[in-house]
């Protein structure tokens, strides 16, 4: 009786060792996440002229006329609008109707209230709207703080 206490304990010790000590790491299954498109029920079409040469980048899902530029919704049958392969292999592209240019800044150097932007170390009268050298003494010109006033 004495010894079955004693082997018992040894026993359940040595079970509890061996199944602890698994070497195999314990990886967690990956699950595949399915999305889920959601679109609201008062989704807008972005609207463009209609052109009897223009392939749309979206189109009815069901075959209506039309199609919008944007993801939406149909504007006859209200379905959502798919994406259109063959506008990418479009070759005839609508630029824009006139480029985008930025006007020219003319830059004077001096503000509204006649300061300069760049103004004479040495206390010259005038200055310039770019650093450089002044046009009298020759000397650095510095930033003019009032000028941003």
């Amino acid at each position: 009786m004495k010894y079955f206490k004693i082997l018992t304990i040894v026993l359940f010790s040595s079970v509890l060792t061996f199944y602890s000590c698994n070497d195999k790491p314990k990886t967690p299954e990956q699950e595949t996440v399915k999305t889920k498109e959601v679109t609201s029920p008062n989704a807008t079409t972005n609207k463009t002229p209609k052109d009897t040469g223009k392939v749309w980048h979206y189109t009815c899902s069901k075959g209506c006329e039309g199609g919008s530029a944007a993801v939406g919704n149909c504007g006859n049958c209200g379905s959502l609008l798919a994406h259109n392969a063959a506008f990418h292999a479009n070759d005839n592209k609508t630029p824009n109707a006139s480029p985008l240019i930025n006007p020219a800044v003319t830059n004077s150097g001096q503000n509204a209230a006649g300061v300069w932007h760049y103004a004479c170390g040495s206390g010259c009268a005038g200055g310039s709207g770019t650093a450089g050298a002044c046009g009298s003494c020759g000397s650095a010109l510095n930033h003019n703080q009032a000028y941003h006033q």
